[in-house]
């Protein structure tokens, strides 16, 4: 058997990430598979906290079947490089969410790469992700929404927000429509900015710490990623890790 090629920055999806990295871990392990029945109704969480030395390439493809639902949530912290791919076919009426937050300082690389195929009627998918970045970091995240000839009633949605927090971290936004059906409700927007200096300046002047006050905003900021994660102890666990993490960055 072939092996495969290992990527380079040509491909679109590999662009701005960090290919030396990937050669020394390549090949990468196969895709982790996710089969959802017809109508039914799972949640999968995935928190990547690995060491910030580790290399962590994840892909995952998921198939929807007919009137079934998925609920993703995603905390992309860990690694030197932390990627994390989702290739996802959606059936009639189903419906696909992911909850993703990207977290980085230092030189880390940290991507979100999405695929969405509605391939069939009446689907629905959402995409929130929020990422934020410090140091010479670099956060990556890369979405398609692409809907098939004849999938009419598709509603999909895709919303990704950064902020940076050094004039050295960078990220990279590209969402992205295709779309061959007419009768379709498709959005994404996004937007990159910085820690507002007003608000910074109006709880220094109340004696909150410089540090402190940034840790609030950046809470506040990825607030609601993970308010769908139903399981209680695994939603304190998210929130605790993404608070270290953001504590680390003021």
């Amino acid at each position: 058997m072939t092996a495969l090629a290992l990527p380079t920055r040509r491909e679109e999806d590999w662009r701005y990430s960090d290919v030396a990295a990937v050669a020394s871990v390549w090949p990468v392990p196969a895709p982790e598979r996710i089969v959802l029945g017809a109508d039914e109704v799972r949640a999968h969480a995935l928190l990547q906290d690995a060491d910030e030395s580790a290399v962590i390439v994840r892909d995952y493809v998921i198939e929807v079947a007919a009137g079934a639902r998925l609920d993703f949530h995603l905390l992309n912290i860990g690694g030197r490089l932390g990627r994390v791919t989702f290739d996802v076919r959606l059936g009639k009426a189903a419906h696909f969410a992911l909850h993703a937050a990207l977290i980085g300082g230092g030189e880390q690389t940290l991507e979100v790469v999405t695929t969405v195929t509605h391939a069939e009627p009446d689907a629905t998918s959402e995409q929130m992700i929020r990422a934020i970045m410090g140091g010479k970091a670099t956060g990556n995240v890369l979405g398609q929404i692409a809907v098939a000839k004849g999938a009419q009633g598709t509603d999909a949605s895709q919303s990704v927000k950064a902020m940076l927090l050094s004039r050295t971290a960078t990220v990279n936004a590209k969402p992205e429509l295709e779309i061959f059906a007419d009768d379709v409700q498709c959005a994404h927007g996004c937007a990159v900015g910085e820690l507002d200096k007003q608000a910074l300046f109006y709880m220094a002047s109340r004696g909150m710490d410089p540090a402190t006050a940034q840790t609030l905003l950046l809470r506040a900021f990825v607030a609601g990623v993970f308010d769908g994660i139903a399981d209680e102890a695994e939603r304190e666990r998210f929130e605790a890790a993404a608070l270290a993490k953001l504590e680390g960055l003021a």
